[in-house]
């Protein structure tokens, strides 16, 4: 069972929140990840590449900033074997390809800018996680 956070949680949407809202202003980007790993793996000619670059830094070092303040890395429990995550990696992937964007994409930044679009898709993000997990755990019984 996940602690119930709800100041951290809280604290931790408005920094993604400000990120995300400073990354708009600052470099006229969306923060969705899979746009911005998309664009770095388009090689030295991707635009804004210092920008994503960056943030992936940005990404990996925070975790060591965390260990740097409190001694200890954040606790990360995946209950799947390394074959599961790399088929679930994949179909992300896939997914991500095939909805033009990721869940920080369109549901932090669309929704945030009304984009019907990015509504859309965070609904269908949604559905398919609820009926995934349901599935699972009660079809499969995992």
């Amino acid at each position: 069972m996940t602690e119930f956070t709800p100041f951290l949680s809280l604290a931790g949407g408005a920094l993604i929140g400000l990120a995300s809202v400073a990354l708009m202003a600052f470099h006229g980007r969306i923060a969705g990840i899979n746009g911005i790993l998309g664009g770095l793996l388009d090689g030295p000619k991707s635009e804004g590449l210092p920008t994503r670059i960056a943030f992936l830094v940005g990404m990996i070092a925070a975790p060591t900033a965390i260990l740097a303040v409190t001694g200890e890395m954040p606790q990360i429990t995946v209950p799947v074997s390394n074959l599961m995550l790399a088929i679930g990696g994949f179909i992300v992937g896939f997914g991500t390809t095939m909805g033009s964007g990721c869940t920080s994409g369109h549901g932090v930044c669309g929704i945030a800018r009304l984009s019907p679009r990015s509504i859309i898709a965070t609904l269908m993000f949604m559905a398919s996680t609820l009926v995934t997990v349901y599935v699972i755990r009660h079809v499969i019984g995992g």
